[in-house]
């Protein structure tokens, strides 16, 4: 829903937040459901209204639980019954510099300076600790915005005494806290406070009249903010942008004006603006960010215009270039089939609003900031926060090179008349195990990322696959080929009862599709599953708007379909009481 795109109007959402939600929830859209525990320090209504509205524009339906009012801390730590109950997917704790109740004073000695900022800190830890081992969900954590007002002045962030220094000092702390734990994250209202204002932010008057320690002016942006760690946790973030040149990359028509002539550097303001928008699309494909182009342009003078000497993108920055003279809604399409990735993963750029239109119109799901001039560009599409980042791993730190390898694959299977030829030249060799500490990030991220090839489309958070590693036969492969390392692309959990194994997650990334890493796995499951006693294999199939692909995967396994309801769920089993043939032939799996 565009109205709850940035920018929004906030009041607007404030006052229709009800009519607004029912028209979230009337639409054809597939909710994942989960449940979110607010521990607040003041009052969260209303944040936990507007919360609801701009998860449910993602995907997310929320069911919450909330604190009574400042007893974030009671709850936590003194397991609160109605919580216990509840069972959060998520906890988020709400507070604010008006809940840090031991300041330094003027007259406190340094050690004595230390030991409040000990004792503020080690009650938040405290509780965090408890949480963590109570639930195993993931935490977001507020850090501290600034207090309103500064007694010592400007050398209030400098002297020990100062409560902006203090404010400073115990947000480091809960900075490397989240460094150096998993599904802990930080709320970051110190920013956000300082880009609204703080005295939007926090308003006496909000504060002793209704103990709103967030002004209600800056709940909208407060409860955006929040949502995009949410979605990230779930997989919502996208995945690449699809990019304009011409007036977008750079000032100027490069096909009228010539390469020479165009606005990029820093000669020109215009120019400076320019570059410093390319600037910050390389540092996105730096933090696994795709980059592609779809320009109404001949190539040949695509490519001069990226190469210019002035420019910071060049052409080796960019998975896949589309200039023709097509429509731009087919290019990002056809990018989309080429990366095997859902075109609504993408976010298109281009200063044209008519381009935008036509693109935004013809493709579901798909995300199209309103740009305006090149010197706001960053600025309006970081607002958005597309690629909010948890945790950057090596898989996404290769990723634009994963995908380049995947291009040259498909250019070499062209070469070739017989496709098991061509499985045999990639020389691909594969690790396949129990799920590893090492890898637990990496295979919660895959659960909450993959919809084409998931079965079930079960997500997981890091704590619920670290229990199942526990409790379950756990399988995550990697596979490796001529062209380079994919990383880790399949996940498979299965639960044993009876002798039978019921496949509660089966996935693989859409990277590696029609490469028998499907049988190189299955191989394995059925290995493991006689060495547990275990003699026929259960496998599930729900459908979704995206898993169409695989609906019969079971079947071309050889599975045997035994159920299907009104809905298409399925159910198969595939028989191994009686011996198995490994079906994988072209991997080498160590």
């Amino acid at each position: 829903m565009k109205e709850l795109e940035y920018p929004f109007d906030g009041d607007r959402l404030l006052s229709k937040k009800k009519s607004i939600r029912r028209e979230l929830l009337s639409q054809d859209t597939k909710f994942i459901e989960k449940k979110i525990a607010i521990l607040g320090g003041s009052t969260t209504n209303d944040i936990k209204a507007l919360l609801d509205l701009f998860l449910l524009n993602n995907g997310i339906k929320a069911e919450f639980y909330e604190s009574e009012y400042n007893k974030y801390y009671e709850d936590a730590m003194f397991d609160a019954p109605k919580l216990v109950e509840f069972k959060p997917d998520i906890i988020f704790i709400h507070t604010t510099s008006v809940n840090i109740r031991n300041y330094p004073e003027i007259r406190d000695s340094a050690e004595e300076v230390e030991g409040k900022l000990a004792s503020v800190y080690g009650e938040f830890e405290g509780m965090w600790e408890h949480l963590r081992e109570k639930y195993g969900c993931p935490i977001i954590q507020n850090n501290m915005e600034y207090p309103n007002v500064r007694l010592l002045g400007n050398s209030d962030c400098v002297n020990t005494h100062g409560h902006v220094n203090f404010v400073n000092r115990l947000n480091a702390k809960f900075s490397e806290y989240a460094a150096s734990h998993e599904n802990f994250f930080i709320h970051d209202i110190n920013y956000l406070a300082a880009r609204i204002g703080l005295d939007t932010f926090f308003d006496p008057f909000y504060w002793y009249m209704y103990k709103y320690a967030v002004a209600v002016p800056a709940i909208p942006e407060f409860s955006y903010s929040l949502s995009h760690i949410i979605k990230a946790i779930y997989g919502k973030n996208k995945k690449a942008f699809v990019l304009d040149l011409d007036n977008t990359l750079w000032g100027g028509v490069v096909g009228d004006d010539g390469p020479e002539n165009l606005e990029i550097g820093k000669e020109t303001a215009e120019g400076e603006a320019f570059l410093a928008f390319q600037e910050y699309l390389k540092a996105h494909k730096d933090i696994g960010v795709l980059l592609n182009v779809s320009s109404k342009n001949e190539e040949e003078n695509a490519l001069a215009g990226l190469n210019h000497e002035e420019g910071a993108l060049k052409p080796d920055d960019f998975t896949v270039i589309k200039a023709n003279w097509e429509p731009k809604s087919i290019n990002v399409e056809t990018i989309a089939g080429e990366l095997s990735l859902g075109a609504d993963s993408f976010v298109f750029v281009d200063d044209n609003p008519a381009e935008r239109e036509i693109v935004e119109a013809n493709i579901k799901g798909i995300a199209v900031p309103a740009v305006t001039t090149p010197d706001k560009y960053m600025r309006e599409i970081d607002r958005h926060g597309y690629f909010e980042v948890l945790k950057l791993s090596k898989d996404d730190l290769s990723r634009n090179e994963m995908y380049k390898a995947n291009i040259r694959r498909a250019e070499t299977l062209k070469t070739f008349t017989n496709y098991g030829d061509y499985l045999k030249s990639l020389e691909m060799k594969a690790v396949i195990r129990p799920f590893e500490p090492v890898y637990m990030a990496r295979i919660a991220q895959l659960t909450n990322k993959s919809n084409q090839f998931n079965l079930t489309t079960r997500r997981y958070t890091q704590g619920e696959i670290e229990e199942a590693a526990k409790e379950r036969l756990t399988f995550y492969g990697k596979l490796a080929d001529k062209f380079g390392d994919n990383g880790v692309v399949t996940v498979a959990i299965g639960r044993v009862e009876d002798a039978v194994c019921h496949m509660e997650l089966w996935l693989m990334s859409c990277r590696v599709l029609k490469r028998d890493m499907e049988l190189a796995l299955l191989d394995k499951i059925v290995h493991t599953c006689l060495e547990h006693g275990v003699r026929e294999i259960r496998g599930y199939y729900y459908p979704t708007a995206k898993n169409a692909m695989v609906k019969e995967f079971y079947k071309e396994l050889g599975f045997e379909k035994i159920s299907e309801d009104a809905e298409g769920n399925t159910q198969w089993k595939l028989d191994i009481s009686e011996g198995y043939t490994d079906k994988n032939k072209y991997i080498d799996v160590e």
